[in-house]
């Protein structure tokens, strides 16, 4: 390999590398806001609107993000929808992962004793009530695993964006790769990058997962 040929990519990758956490921190958080919202509509029953949550899930839980990108990006603008690449990019990653985050809050939901569910109801709280009291502290800590898996999951599929050609990481190494031959340098520059995202969050989410598990979370 020739670390002269690395080091001339290294702005290109450095615009990558900057993009890719952009699209995956944005699309995280629109991702957990939404699951959290389609989670309560299905743990409450709410009349219609669990239901559309569980169509939303399932279909977008079901179909791959690739074809889901290629629809918001090739199709919808014969329809007149039409948005740039990156904003393209977070709709889809956010609707894909809004269904993964949805099923993750549910499971935490699950898991809250229904003892502690019936005695709010018998001391007269209202939904919105049992939900900021009952649901969500407890709910919310044992849904930690699922969400960091879900997350390290979102960022590798960053790497789908090049379809609709984001100048994200992936894309970026493959039209190097096209334009110069240089397979070897450009694999591992891209390697890299990604271990660079990964691993630090992996041992943050891996660390949290350990906190909360051993019921210290929010101590000092």
């Amino acid at each position: 390999m020739s670390w002269q040929i690395m080091q001339s990519a290294l702005p290109l990758f450095e615009r990558a590398f900057v993009l890719t956490l952009k699209l995956s921190a944005i699309s995280v958080v629109l991702a957990t806001a939404l699951g959290l919202v389609l989670a309560l509509l299905r743990e409450y029953r709410t009349p219609v609107l669990s239901q559309i949550s569980t169509v939303f899930q399932e279909l977008f839980r079901n179909t791959p993000l690739l074809i889901q990108l290629f629809f918001l990006y090739y199709g919808l603008p014969s329809v007149g929808i039409m948005w740039s690449a990156q904003t393209c990019a977070i709709v889809g990653m956010s609707i894909f992962g809004a269904a993964y985050m949805s099923g993750a809050f549910e499971g935490g939901f699950s898991g809250i004793p229904r003892v502690q569910k019936e005695s709010a109801r018998a001391l007269g709280l209202a939904p919105l009530q049992m939900i900021r009291h009952v649901t969500l502290p407890q709910g919310l800590t044992r849904s930690v695993p699922a969400v960091a898996a879900n997350i390290i999951f979102m960022v590798k599929e960053t790497s789908v964006f090049t379809v609709i050609a984001v100048p994200e990481l992936t894309n970026t190494a493959r039209d190097l790769i096209g334009m110069y031959y240089r397979s070897d340098e450009y694999l591992f520059m891209l390697v890299v990058a990604y271990a660079i995202i990964l691993i630090p969050l992996s041992i943050i989410l891996t660390l949290l997962e350990r906190r909360v598990r051993r019921g210290t979370f929010g101590d000092n």
